[in-house]
């Protein structure tokens, strides 16, 4: 299985993207679908077992080796907490981040894994995006805790397996899971401030409650060439340009300030590949690789590196407009 083989949908439903820039307070672009909603269908029931032995790697973070599995497996979703973690716990629609090992039951046949691609996955736990043995096992468990789950077929893949994995739609899969980090839409970034001291850019708030940080423009004339400061400095890693990034975000015009897209106070977050974002608003891509995951920051975006002479119709965006973004890098992939 590939990385791509745990996601079910191409974009996450509740995300908001910036493909379609308009004037949208509420932070839903019009590209983006609703929030997930939750099956009408009866939750599973779970059972505590039977599970394959973890034989090697039986630390969080350590990639893990695991047992072939015993017998028949259970037809229920078996779910093992092996380590309790002491996080927050973690919610339906939330974002995870996690690190992950698969195998078939019958065969221990590893099909993936993230750990030897030094990326987490980041993924939506919700209806649709991602298989439902792992949104009904994950629910309710705590960031810093380490999972073990057998998902039977109807759990995982369905009579259609993943035969690119070799997966058939017979096999139970075996899963031991290291949740890392959750987000949902009242997270924001918890870097340490830094000095705002240049009077010709944008003041942004420092608030740190998921709430709309304001944003005080100059009524002087923008900068010519793009601008990206940290608002809040994290301490997580710095950003390539081939990951992709959950965060919070606003977008405004330099001139009148005027918001044209947000997820603050939405109840979603935005989800996006900066090698996408290239394609679309430029300078918004550029003046976020390198800045650390866990920071807000300010990107000032010059119309060459934006929308230029073609806004998206129907909005505050102008032709040859200078764009004000603030971003909370919460997790990148």
């Amino acid at each position: 299985m590939r990385r791509r083989s745990l996601l079910l949908a191409a974009l996450p439903a509740g995300l908001v993207t910036l493909s379609a820039c308009g004037d949208d307070k509420s932070g839903a672009s019009k590209g983006a679908s609703s929030s997930p909603s939750v099956s009408s269908a009866p939750p599973p029931k779970i059972v505590d077992g039977p599970l394959p032995a973890i034989t090697a790697g039986k630390k969080f973070g350590e990639k893990p080796t695991v047992a072939k599995g015993t017998g028949d497996p259970s037809p229920n979703l078996a779910v093992k907490t092996v380590i309790a973690g002491s996080g927050r716990t973690i919610a339906e629609n939330d974002f995870i981040q996690a690190n992950y090992l698969g195998q078939i039951w019958d065969t221990a046949k590893v099909f993936d894994n993230s750990y030897d691609r030094g990326r987490p996955l980041l993924m939506q736990l919700a209806q649709g995006t991602i298989i439902d043995g792992w949104r009904y096992a994950l629910a309710g468990k705590k960031t810093g805790s380490r999972v073990e789950i057998a998902v039977p077929p109807e759990l995982g893949y369905g009579k259609a397996g993943q035969p690119d994995a070799g997966i058939k739609g017979t096999d139970t899969l075996v899963f031991v899971i290291d949740l890392i980090e959750s987000f949902n839409s009242k997270s924001s970034a918890q870097g340490k401030p830094v000095a705002q001291d240049d009077p010709a850019l944008p003041k942004v708030a420092t608030n740190t409650d998921g709430q709309v940080p304001k944003v005080t423009v100059p009524k002087s004339d923008p900068p010519k060439k793009l601008v990206s400061a940290y608002v809040l400095e994290g301490d997580g890693p710095e950003l390539k340009a081939d990951q992709t990034v959950l965060c919070q975000f606003q977008g405004l015009v330099w001139e009148g300030g005027k918001t044209f897209q947000r997820t603050y106070g939405s109840g979603r977050l935005s989800q996006f590949s900066l090698e996408q974002m290239e394609q679309t608003v430029k300078g918004l891509a550029q003046g976020l690789t390198g800045k650390k995951v866990g920071s807000r920051v300010l990107v000032v975006v010059p119309p060459e590196l934006g929308y230029g002479d073609k806004p998206p119709t129907g909005g505050v965006i102008k032709k040859d407009s200078t764009l004000v973004f603030t971003v909370d890098i919460l997790a990148a992939m």
